[in-house]
């Protein structure tokens, strides 16, 4: 038997990819790896406040998470769940 609570984890991921820039910054973790904001910001090319707001949304939906470097919090893709699931759209 299908049980729905299964697919939550899997909607909140496909819910947070849901916006163009949310999947591009996604996409480059998946490529880099472990980046900061600013290497985000400058790839992208778009603003640091842009690129933060949809950080906030990303590690609220389970996708990404924060490691602290010193004064620096360096992103990536949260677990092989988020990979295996970008690797579908790209």
């Amino acid at each position: 038997m299908i049980e729905i609570k299964d697919y939550t984890l899997k909607s909140e991921i496909l819910k947070s990819l849901g916006h163009p820039i949310r999947l591009a910054i996604a996409a480059l973790l998946l490529k880099r790896g472990s980046v900061n904001v600013t290497t985000i910001h400058t790839t992208l090319d778009l603003p640091q406040s842009t690129v933060s707001l949809h950080l906030n949304r990303l590690k609220s939906g389970g996708v990404v998470k924060g490691t602290r470097h010193g004064l620096e919090i360096y992103y990536e893709l949260a677990d092989q769940h988020v990979r295996d699931t970008l690797n579908v759209f790209l």
